[in-house]
């Protein structure tokens, strides 16, 4: 006989900790579809005409220089700026789950508003209010489109993972 799911007499703590550990998995695995869906587009946009770096490389300079006072290699800041996609992904992977956990509306649309509001939060306002890139008005159109479409891939990938992690995290009666 099956055993199913028992959620109802779970502790705050395992709800968080459940959130938290399934949230930060998918953060990771979103991140990196992500980065792979970007790899795959960015080659079929138009170029841009800037050799601006990318706003993680700029964010890797800023928390190095605060933390050692130097920037970061030349050679070392694609590595870094992955460390900050990463981490920023991770912990909003984290944020997500835990969210997941007590307000399981932050899941309609399978991720999608998670992602748009990534995009919107982030690309658009935050970047450009820290002085990482540009703001939308002018970026260009298809740079914004590569953004919403880019959290659009890690938030369905985010509530795909965190869905399938959190449900084997869930104990089962006669556990």
């Amino acid at each position: 006989m099956a055993s199913t799911p028992a959620k109802t007499d779970e502790s705050v703590a395992a709800r968080l900790a459940r959130g938290a550990v399934a949230g930060v998995i998918a953060g990771a695995v979103a991140s990196f579809a992500m980065d792979r869906f970007q790899a795959a587009v960015s080659p079929l946009l138009p170029s841009s005409g800037s050799d601006s770096e990318p706003a993680t490389e700029k964010a890797a300079d800023a928390v190095s220089e605060s933390l050692t006072g130097q920037a970061v290699a030349a050679a070392d800041k694609p590595l870094a700026g992955q460390a900050v996609h990463y981490a920023v992904g991770i912990a909003l992977g984290a944020a997500y789950g835990i969210a997941a956990e007590f307000r399981p509306s932050v899941t309609s649309g399978y991720g999608l508003g998670f992602g748009l509001g990534t995009a919107t939060v982030l690309d658009e306002a935050a970047v450009p209010a820290t002085g990482l890139g540009s703001a939308p008005w002018n970026a260009g159109i298809a740079s914004n489109v590569y953004s919403y479409a880019s959290h659009i891939v890690f938030g369905g990938v985010s509530e795909i993972v965190r869905r399938h992690v959190a449900g084997t995290l869930i104990p089962r009666q006669g556990d």
